[in-house]
């Protein structure tokens, strides 16, 4: 006995096109606003204070002890081979390439994202944005656009500051808990980290991943059902989606970047 129609999967694949093709043409809209987003700076930097500044505590404690994590593991690990003074190089390379820019996403997306999407999905029920549409005010110049581009300008220094305490981190357990040469700790950073193949692919990963992240937060908030569970169902995809989106293109990225 046949549980579906050949029909019902060709609603449903025509429904995901549709989708899809309404959410590439909100990016593109999103992208050409960069000129009337910038000349209203103010609505921008009220975001980027929202989410950068709300999402910096729990930025700074996870890098914090991430770095704890890997200055110890690490140091195991390279003593087994007789290269403990490696140990601020590894935890560098490791942060500033991979961990900073793909732990700051999730942790942004959980935050910062889902507030996103619940603020606009609250906005979407209390009829706000139909008002606004009414009074020939496009919302998506008006409430996406300076929530796009102040998450497109956060995310990279929300990665770095993970990064910086994650490298904090592995020096306190590296050189004040275990005993490592701290000269051989921060002479090994500053001779084996390249600013432009390490350092510049982490942040233009960051970079990717705000857009990503912020792009799908305000999406599944403006495509919210306008009730409670609506507004719910969309908070919950907006992590499950934008994580894997960030876990999936990490891994574009690497094998783009690191592949020579």
């Amino acid at each position: 006995m046949s549980w579906y129609k050949p029909s019902d999967v060709g609603l449903a694949t025509r429904s995901k096109l549709v989708n899809l093709g309404y959410g590439a043409r909100l990016f593109l809209k999103l992208l050409a606003s960069i000129g009337s987003s910038f000349r209203r700076f103010g609505l921008v930097r009220d975001q980027i204070h929202f989410l950068g500044n709300y999402s910096l505590v729990i930025i700074a404690v996870s890098g914090l002890f991430v770095g704890f994590v890997f200055g110890l593991q690490g140091y195991y690990t390279l003593q087994r081979f007789g290269s403990s003074d490696a140990l601020g190089l590894l935890v560098t390379l490791t942060l500033v390439r991979e961990l900073g820019p793909v732990v700051t996403a999730l942790l942004f997306a959980g935050r910062a994202g889902t507030s996103l999407t619940a603020e606009i999905g609250l906005m979407k029920a209390g009829e706000q944005i139909s008002v606004m549409e009414m009074m020939a005010v496009d919302p998506v110049q008006r409430i996406l656009a300076p929530r796009f581009w102040a998450g497109v300008i956060t995310m990279p220094l929300l990665a770095a500051v993970f990064s910086a305490m994650g490298i904090i981190g592995g020096w306190v357990v590296g050189v004040l808990m275990i005993g490592v040469d701290a000269g051989s700790f921060w002479s090994q950073i500053q001779g084996g980290v390249d600013v432009w193949k390490d350092v510049g692919n982490g942040i233009v990963k960051s970079i990717v991943f705000g857009f990503a992240v912020t792009f799908i937060a305000l999406m599944q908030g403006f495509e919210a059902q306008a009730t409670p569970e609506g507004v719910a169902s969309a908070t919950t995809r907006t992590v499950v989606v934008a994580s894997l989106a960030v876990l999936g293109l990490d891994f574009i990225l690497t094998a783009m970047m690191f592949t020579n």
